[in-house]
């Protein structure tokens, strides 16, 4: 924008200084030449007495000294007689017709311009007065003239430039400045508010800019709240869990519906936490997949016993190292729980399935990798499961689940693919953008355990 001012200026300046300064100039041109032709009739005029008074050649020759274009040989009087004084300039022709016209006229000569003034003596005697003008009179004064006026042309577009130039980093500035607020709003950080400046236009802007991240901060602030009351809620009929959870004895199905009851409790725990939280900038971004992976795995492997499902965990051992994903812990571990619930809810019991974690190296971008395969009946619609509220079908499914998985991935730049598993049901792959695995190359991919119903494997 604020080139396109300068240049804009520039242009206009540019036509209105020509459309000036041209005819200006011509002007001036013609002004030089009529104050040379104006002073040859001048010095014309002052020798006409001497010529009505004598014709005497020591008496005019006298005269011619006199006048300045005399002295300086550009002047010469051609008598009655043919006789000539001074040095003539024009030819016989030239002469011939300022006789037969009896007046002043202007011929061109080599070298400049020849002023004819015939003197109309007694008895019908014509006398010719010739003035020589040199080229250089007729011009005298117009360069000087021109260069003023070409600086004059020069000093206007350069003050039009420097104040467009002014006033185009004002409203670049307004501009920039309301950009970079609207970037920093959608960071997150609602907080964010501009200074009304600039152009009526901008300011206008900068007010509407204002007002709207009023309203979002107070959006934001209350679904907040909502989620957050919402969450609360389930604080009542999970306090009748825990009790009746605790009066279920000392048995290994009991231990395991104390345990699921109490991560379910912190879980909504942090989702209060998390909704009260008055900046999304302040929560720490960046856990560890394989970490994570490994805690939801030692949660649902208790269900697999139960349900006498074969299972097998790849590339997430401890000895790998971490495996940094810029997403909280809390995102990821309900991305992996809504991938392993899927599994539980939507095949039978006994289905197999297998977790794979694969980090890509330097060459793949940092590429990190989940996979989650079934031995199930597959997914019959993959891009209907990944659209929010549809689901896979059936009972209990609200059509949440995989869309969250993908909304995690693609918050970190990846994607979320859904396909057929070599255990012949469905895989879903689920590929993050992060920094890559703090270990080894030759360490990636190494299986960390695998487990059958009742024994190692």
């Amino acid at each position: 924008m604020r080139g396109t001012l300068v240049r804009v200026a520039l242009a206009v300046t540019t036509m209105v200084a020509l459309a000036f300064l041209i005819p200006l100039g011509l002007v001036v041109r013609e002004i030089a030449r009529d104050r040379a032709f104006a002073d040859a009739e001048r010095q014309a005029a002052a020798l006409q007495p001497a010529l009505v008074i004598t014709t005497d050649r020591a008496a005019l020759e006298r005269a011619l000294g006199s006048v300045p274009a005399g002295a300086d040989g550009r002047v010469a009087v051609h008598l009655p007689d043919g006789g000539v004084l001074g040095a003539p300039h024009v030819a016989a022709s030239a002469l011939a017709k300022a006789k037969e016209r009896a007046q002043a006229f202007r011929v061109r000569t080599g070298g400049g311009w020849s002023l004819l003034q015939p003197v109309v003596l007694d008895e019908g005697r014509i006398t010719v007065i010739e003035v020589h003008i040199p080229e250089g009179d007729t011009s005298r004064g117009v360069g000087t003239a021109w260069l003023v006026l070409t600086g004059v042309a020069v000093a206007l577009v350069g003050g039009s430039l420097v104040v467009a130039d002014r006033l185009g980093a004002r409203v670049v500035r307004s501009a920039k400045g309301l950009a970079g607020a609207a970037r920093t709003l959608g960071g997150g950080d609602l907080s964010v508010r501009i200074a009304p400046e600039g152009p009526t236009e901008l300011r206008e802007a900068a007010a509407a800019f204002n007002s709207m991240a009023d309203r979002v901060e107070k959006l934001m602030a209350a679904e907040r709240e909502r989620a957050a009351d919402l969450s609360h809620r389930l604080r009542t009929p999970l306090t009748a869990l825990r009790l009746n959870a605790a009066s279920l004895g000392d048995t290994a199905v009991a231990d395991q519906t104390r345990h699921a009851v109490a991560q379910l409790e912190r879980e909504v725990d942090q989702i209060i936490l998390t909704a009260r939280r008055q900046s999304a900038a302040a929560e720490p971004v960046g856990s560890d997949l394989a970490e994570v992976v490994r805690d939801r795995i030692a949660f649902w492997s208790a269900l697999a016993e139960d349900e006498d499902r074969d299972w097998r965990l790849d590339g997430a051992a401890e000895a790998d190292g971490p495996v940094r994903i810029p997403v909280p812990r809390a995102e990821l571990a309900a991305a992996v729980d809504a991938m392993l619930g899927n599994v539980f809810r939507h095949t039978a019991e006994g289905t197999p399935f297998a977790v794979t974690l694969h980090v890509g190296g330097p060459g793949a971008g940092d590429t990190v990798i989940l996979l989650v395969a079934d031995g199930g009946p597959g997914i019959a619609d993959p891009e209907a499961a990944l659209r929010r509220g549809h689901g896979q079908g059936g009972e209990g499914s609200t059509g949440l689940g995989l869309d969250i998985v993908r909304r995690v991935a693609e918050s970190t730049g990846g994607e979320v693919r859904v396909e057929r598993s070599v255990l012949g049901g469905a895989q879903v792959s689920v590929r993050f953008a992060a920094g890559g695995r703090q270990v080894p190359a030759a360490r990636r991919g190494r299986r960390a355990r695998k487990r059958r119903t009742g024994q190692n494997a």
